[in-house]
Formats: C-alpha cells, sequence, structure tokens
C-alpha cells in the first residue's frame, strides 16, 4: 500500500498519520526524536507492509503486472492499490475522499514537527499537489510512479521508467480490482485489530 492507504489506515490523530505516512523517511535518531503518536504511527505503516507484502491476494496482483516490470511489481501493485482505494473510496470510507485530503492538509498545518529537512520538503510537496487526493486519476499515478522512478535512478545510477507500466496495468484493471476488492478489507481489519479501534 502507498500512501493514501497508509493515512487512511491510521487513528484520526495528525501526528500519528503523519508517522503512518511518513515511516519509510523518518528512520533511526530521527524517528526516536519524534513524539510517541507519530512512532507508534510508524509502527502500523510496518504492520501494514509485513502484512501486505506477505498476502497471497497480493502477490496474485503481483503475477498480474507484465513481465518486463515483474522486478518491481510489488511497488506498482503498492501504488495502483491507491489509485483503486481512492476510485472506489465510497466503498471504504463514509467521509469523502476531498474532504478527508482536506482535513488531513489542514491539520498538518497546524503541527510543526522535527521533520529532517529533506522529509519536511516531501510533506509540502505533498500537500501543495495534493498527492493523496491525485490517486483517483491515472495522471496522479503517473506522477507518483515517476517521482519513484526518478528516486531509483537516483540510487542505481541507471534510468527507470516505471510510469511506462501504466498501459499494462490498466489492461488488467479488472483483475486488480477483483483482487484489491477482497484484500483490502482483510488489511482494514488487520489495522482495527493491531490499533484496538475501528478506522470510519
Amino acid at each position: 500500500m502507498n500512501w493514501l492507504a497508509h493515512t487512511f489506515l491510521s487513528e484520526p490523530g495528525v501526528e500519528f498519520r503523519l508517522g503512518n505516512l511518513l515511516a519509510d523517511l523518518v528512520r533511526g535518531d530521527d524517528r526516536a526524536a519524534m513524539s510517541e503518536e507519530f512512532r507508534r504511527g510508524a509502527d502500523c505503516h510496518k504492520a501494514i507492509d509485513a502484512f501486505t507484502d506477505s498476502h497471497p491476494l497480493v502477490r496474485r496482483s503481483r503475477a498480474r503486472v507484465e513481465s518486463g516490470y515483474r522486478r518491481f511489481s510489488g511497488v506498482l501493485v503498492d501504488v495502483f492499490y491507491d489509485y483503486l482505494l481512492a476510485t472506489h473510496w465510497a466503498e471504504h470510507a463514509a467521509t469523502p475522499l476531498e474532504q478527508f485530503t482536506a482535513d488531513f492538509y489542514a491539520a498538518v498545518a497546524t503541527r510543526t514537527l522535527p521533520l529532517p529537512e529533506p522529509v519536511r520538503a516531501t510533506l509540502e510537496r505533498i500537500v501543495r499537489h495534493d498527492s493523496l487526493g491525485s490517486y483517483q486519476r491515472i495522471d496522479g499515478v503517473e506522477r507518483a510512479l515517476r517521482r519513484m522512478s526518478t528516486y531509483l535512478s537516483g540510487r542505481w545510477r541507471r534510468e527507470f521508467a516505471l510510469e511506462r507500466s501504466i498501459p499494462g496495468l490498466l489492461a488488467e484493471e479488472a483483475g486488480f480490482a477483483m483482487d484489491f476488492a477482497e484484500f483490502f478489507p482483510q488489511l482494514k481489519a488487520h489495522v482495527e485489530d493491531h490499533l484496538g479501534q475501528r478506522i470510519l
């Protein structure tokens, strides 16, 4: 699961949501300096990832990714599942997506956290470009995959263009949607069990 799902599958407090959203970016001593709520959110992120990565329905989705992109099938499925969450949002949440993201961004604006500067810049971009809401459109999926490609290109010193996988993902959308519809309620129940409370 990617940014939208991690933010949604959280306790309602903004610091918990930020911990769940930013756990991959805030690690080690930086995470230790954050609030208890942020760290609990980061622990929830870990629980989500562990459940997702080992789930047979997710493995089935990864097998739907065309062979040329199979090496990055986990990343592609994570992002495409956020697209499916966004486009089927009303099936999973009572609050409209636009209101959910607006409320989250407004809450973020009220907090000053000791985030590392690169992470703060990332969070500002998420808010400024409505990255969470953008998953309901294919151009938002494309931007997310292009951003990941830029990161991978810098890390591995070779060109990546994961956004070119989108036609293949869309060709298999019905299969991905079937997998997601069965998987996401199980993930939500797992997170609710982890937190000891319902996610509205």
